[in-house]
């Protein structure tokens, strides 16, 4: 026999339908409220005391204004848009009451319209305390990967891919202000008698060495990279010829030619250097990073220890190797 109609148990869960929505809303970790068309409050569940540290009671009837005090401001134009009927979706970070900080949160402001009025508007705010401080994590994995991508791992120097950016842009640079731009290949000379003496970590800190030596020669806006081995480049840009590249040039071989140690032993290296100059020896960074690296073997063949143009001129250091002594 079925129940009659007034006791079944479908009438009643209907009829208990709204204390049950009212017990979910009060609960909810999301601030809940209404606030009428003068946008004062007409409802808010408890979880406004612990977001601005003010109960039901203390909420009723007070205005938008009051609630949010230097935050009415800011949310102004999402209130604003909201009693004109537009609905809002914002980020925004409320200061906890015990200033210890600040709470991320994501807002909606939903219009109440009634028969083409606005009324008023439902308001929810969701705590994104953690989706913000995940984001932030992934940001700071991704700028460490970005970082690893164009960065030496051993010199923390720039990689043959974030220096080839940066002559790109300078050789733009150069075409719209006649700059010249330069373009250093460097090696280490008898680099391979160092690891095969010192084995590799012995070669590795010289290779730190030379690229903290390599880089205090250089201005804070040129570019110091190294692409593989004991190889490197420089970018120079914005700089005088005649006393700017061959004065530099000198310095850096005399700064690398310092005594080192490695193991006990003191080394005295030395370096051939490889120069090519924009737009003389070429036009685009591929056809610039070729010409130096063609001027350093030139530099090579002169007998290290010096440097070479990519057109042949030279000043040349005296000739000079990695020597060691006990």
């Amino acid at each position: 026999m079925s129940s009659h109609p007034e006791t079944s148990p479908l009438v009643k869960g209907h009829e208990a339908a709204p204390a049950l929505l009212a017990e979910l809303v009060e609960h909810l970790d999301a601030m809940v409220a209404y606030w009428d068309g003068d946008q004062r409050c007409r409802f808010a569940n408890r979880a406004y005391k612990d977001w601005f540290g003010r109960g039901r009671q203390e909420l009723m009837g007070i205005s938008l204004r009051e609630l949010l005090g230097p935050l009415y401001e800011m949310n102004l134009p999402h209130i604003e848009a909201a009693y004109r009927g537009e609905r809002q979706v914002f980020e925004r970070a409320i200061p906890r009451p015990d200033g210890s900080g600040v709470r991320h949160s994501l807002a909606t402001y939903m219009p109440r319209v009634v028969d083409g009025q606005v009324l008023g508007m439902f308001v929810h705010v969701a705590d994104v305390e953690p989706l913000k401080r995940l984001e932030l994590q992934l940001k700071a994995a991704r700028d460490v990967a970005e970082a690893l991508a164009l960065h030496d791992p051993l010199t923390g120097l720039p990689n043959r891919r974030l220096l080839q950016d940066r002559l790109t842009e300078a050789i733009l640079r150069g075409k719209r202000t006649e700059e010249r731009v330069y373009v250093l290949s460097i090696d280490v000379d008898h680099f391979k008698l160092v690891n095969d003496t010192y084995g590799h970590a012995g070669g590795d800190r010289l290779l730190i060495e030379f690229a903290a030596r390599i880089k205090s020669c250089m201005r804070d806006y040129d570019t110091v990279a190294r692409i593989g081995g004991d190889e490197f480049l420089v970018l120079v840009a914005d700089i005088a010829f005649d006393e700017g590249i061959e004065a530099l040039v000198a310095r850096l071989l005399q700064t690398v030619r310092q005594p080192v140690s490695i193991d006990g032993a003191v080394l005295k290296p030395g370096l051939s250097v490889g120069i090519a100059e924009f737009p003389r020896h070429g036009l685009t960074s591929d056809s610039l990073m070729l010409a130096s690296d063609r001027a350093l073997y030139a530099a090579k063949r002169a007998g290290r220890n010096c440097f070479r143009f990519a057109d042949g001129d030279a000043l040349a250091q005296p000739s000079g190797s990695v020597s060691q002594k006990p």
